[in-house]
């Protein structure tokens, strides 16, 4: 079951549902329960799910419980699932803070972290779909002092049946990755959107530079604020180097030849650029062991699918990195 029916748990519940699986969502909020409802009611008989009153009645008979909640109300729900014994699961945008609550909070069951790169900057269950995570890499945070292995590998062999491609690492190597790649993103772009403020002309002129620059500006302020607060250490950090090169870049631009100045290192970001996204090299097979998969997560590496019965999984790395486990 999910709870919070927003963007990634409205598109998980669909997903879920027609792929065969029974779901139960809940949403605090009556009007996207009613939402919810009426858009199940409208779904193919085979891909239809269920939208309970209440938490404790969404839980009843879950095996698998995913919240699809931001940070701050994540304690109040931990609260609420303090005595469920099934596998918990969420889709939070930091790991290591949702880590400790669950340590502190829950007692009987099981929990792996969760985080789909998957999104838009529109959000409600109005925006869900259920394509959403086609090809997505799905960050799993596995800990092989404290993680169950096979609740790992039942959370994993879902995920990849969603189409997914789940990475595996830990809560810190995460909040670290998307420090860069999401949380001071968004910070930039909202400076970006800032920079207009005020300057008519300057937004009439905006054009495809300042659309794609400046797009998750767009997303709801509670949420960046949330992301960027809760994984606030590693996003400091990644602020301090970005400064630093926008610094760099300032003094080049100071310089007698700007022009030579600011080319070796715009040269550097148009090839990364440019190498984006990584061209997966070929799949091969690595057994099922902590250490494996986390070496496999660490160089760029996912999985695509889960052998229970062989105890291996089909993983693909980045063709430029070694293929050896």
């Amino acid at each position: 079951m999910s709870i919070r029916l927003g963007l990634i748990g409205g598109s998980l519940l669909q997903a879920l549902a027609a792929r065969g699986h029974r779901v139960v969502g809940f949403d605090a909020d009556p009007a996207t329960r009613a939402t919810a409802r009426t858009a199940a009611a409208r779904a193919a008989a085979d891909a239809r799910w269920q939208v309970a009153g209440t938490v404790q009645d969404a839980i009843r008979r879950a095996e698998l419980v995913v919240l699809a909640v931001p940070l701050p109300a994540l304690p109040g729900i931990f609260d609420e699932l303090a005595d469920y014994a099934g596998l918990v699961t969420d889709v939070t945008s930091v790991k290591g803070p949702v880590r400790d609550l669950a340590e502190r909070q829950l007692r009987l069951g099981s929990f792996i972290g969760g985080h789909p790169m998957a999104g838009k900057e529109i959000s409600g269950f109005r925006a869900a779909d259920p394509k959403l995570f086609d090809g997505c890499a799905w960050v799993l945070c596995l800990d092989p002092r404290a993680t169950s292995l096979p609740d790992w590998l039942t959370l994993a062999t879902l995920i990849t049946s969603l189409g997914a491609r789940v990475v595996p690492v830990t809560a810190d190597e995460h909040d670290g990755a998307v420090a860069k790649i999401s949380h001071v993103p968004h910070l930039l772009a909202a400076a970006l959107a800032l920079a207009v403020v005020g300057d008519p002309l300057a937004a009439t002129l905006a054009a495809g530079s300042f659309r794609d620059g400046s797009r998750v500006a767009a997303t709801r302020p509670e949420l960046i604020a949330a992301m960027c607060a809760g994984n606030r250490s590693a996003v400091r950090r990644v602020l301090h180097d970005v400064i630093g090169q926008l610094d760099l870049f300032e003094e080049q631009l100071a310089a007698d030849d700007p022009t030579a100045a600011l080319r070796p290192a715009l040269s550097l970001a148009s090839s990364t650029r440019s190498a984006w996204p990584p061209v997966p090299g070929e799949p091969t097979e690595l057994p099922i062991r902590a250490d494996v998969l986390l070496r496999l997560g660490r160089v760029g590496g996912w999985i695509t699918a889960v052998d229970k019965e062989r105890r291996k999984v089909v993983a693909m790395r980045p063709e430029t990195v070694r293929n050896d486990s």
